[in-house]
C-alpha cells in the first residue's frame, strides 16, 4: 500500500483509533495486569466497536502475552499497540479479497446493494474510474428508479469517470435497467456492468424482494450474473451494520463488503466485529469523497493504522 494511502487510512481512522487508544491507556506504564485492567481493556476495546466477542479475545491474548518491562519496569505503549494490531490481523486476514481480481467473464456484473445513504452512488463512480485506469470499460446501471437525483448523480459521475449510463423512467423497473444495461454491455462489447441499486432499510421486505428480482432477472442473460453482489455499508453506524449485512446476506447472497465513511467516523472498529461475525469478504474501504479514497482492504494497514501504528 502507498506511503500515502496510508496516511490517509492513518487520518480517516484517527477516531476510532483514539478509542482504542484507551485500552492501550489501561496497561501503558503497569508493572503487571490484573484482573481490573483486563475489565478495563474489554471495557474500551467495545466502546471502540470491536464487539464482546472480540474484545474477550485481544484481553485474554494481552493476559497471556509476556511484555519486557522497561528500565522502569513498566509495560511501554508500543509493545500493547503492536499486540492489539497482531491480534487485530489475524481477524482480518481471512476477509481480505481485492474486488478487482474476481474478474472472470465478459462482462462482469457488480451489483451494490445497501441502505439510504451508504454511499453506494459515491462508490459505484469510483469502482467505474479504478476499472477505467485498468483499461477496462464500464456502463453503469441507474437502478434507483425511485429517487431522480440519484440517477442525476449517477449521470454525472458516469460523464466524470468515462462510463454509459443507463437509466429507466423515475418509478419504473429497476430490474429492467439493469437487464438493458446487461444488455449493452454484450452488444458493445464492455466488460464492466456496474448496477446502482435503491436505497432501501433492510427490515421492508417488499424492497429487499426487488432486489432479489433484479438479481433474477440478470441472471436470465448469464446464469452467473451478478458475478458479484457487495453491500456498501456506513461505517458511521457502528453495530447496526451487523444487522445490516445479515439481512442483504440473507436476501441475495453476498460475495462482499465494502465499507464506506471512516473518514468521519468513531465506530472503525466494526470492521474487526463485522469480519470476526460473518465470513464475507472485504474488499475495500472509504476515507473520503475523492475518487481516490476507495481502496483495496488491507489487512495489515488497517490494523496498524486502528492500533495507531506507523
Amino acid at each position: 500500500m502507498a506511503l500515502n494511502w496510508f496516511k490517509k487510512l492513518k487520518t480517516g481512522l484517527s477516531k476510532s483509533a483514539s478509542k482504542v487508544e484507551g485500552a492501550i491507556a489501561s496497561i501503558t506504564g503497569k508493572k503487571t495486569i490484573d484482573q481490573e485492567t483486563l475489565y478495563d481493556i474489554e471495557d474500551q476495546l467495545i466502546l471502540a466497536d470491536l464487539g464482546v466477542e472480540v474484545a474477550g479475545r485481544i484481553a485474554k491474548k494481552i493476559k497471556d502475552q509476556k511484555f519486557e518491562l522497561n528500565k522502569n519496569k513498566e509495560i511501554e505503549k508500543t509493545q500493547i499497540a503492536k499486540t492489539l494490531a497482531e491480534e487485530i490481523e489475524k481477524i482480518l486476514l481471512p476477509r481480505e479479497q481485492n474486488l478487482y481480481e474476481k474478474v472472470k467473464s465478459k462482462p462482469h456484473v457488480l451489483l451494490l446493494a445497501g441502505v439510504n445513504g451508504s454511499g453506494k452512488t459515491t462508490t459505484a463512480a469510483k469502482i467505474a474510474e479504478k476499472f477505467r485506469l485498468e483499461q477496462k470499460s464500464v456502463v453503469l446501471a441507474a437502478s434507483d428508479t425511485f429517487r431522480a437525483a440519484a440517477v442525476e448523480q449517477l449521470k454525472t459521475w458516469g460523464k466524470r469517470v468515462g462510463a454509459q449510463v443507463v437509466s429507466g423512467e423515475e418509478g419504473g423497473d429497476s430490474a429492467a435497467v439493469a437487464f438493458r444495461a446487461f444488455e449493452l454491455a454484450k452488444k458493445e462489447d464492455i466488460d464492466i456492468v456496474i448496477i446502482d441499486t435503491a436505497g432501501r432499510l433492510q427490515n421492508k421486505k417488499d424492497l429487499m424482494e426487488e432486489l432479489t428480482k433484479t438479481c433474477r432477472v440478470v441472471s436470465k442473460l448469464d446464469h452467473d450474473a451478478p458475478h458479484q453482489k457487495v453491500v456498501v455499508l456506513d461505517g458511521t453506524v457502528g453495530q447496526n451494520a451487523h444487522s445490516q449485512l445479515k439481512s442483504f446476506d440473507e436476501s441475495i447472497g453476498l460475495t462482499g463488503m465494502i465499507i464506506t465513511k471512516l473518514d468521519g467516523s468513531a465506530k472503525g472498529g466494526v470492521v474487526v466485529s463485522l469480519a470476526e461475525k460473518f465470513e464475507i469478504p472485504i474488499h475495500a474501504v472509504g476515507v473520503g469523497e475523492g475518487l481516490d479514497d476507495l481502496q483495496i482492504f488491507e489487512a495489515s494497514s488497517f490494523s496498524k493504522a486502528l492500533a495507531g501504528l506507523d
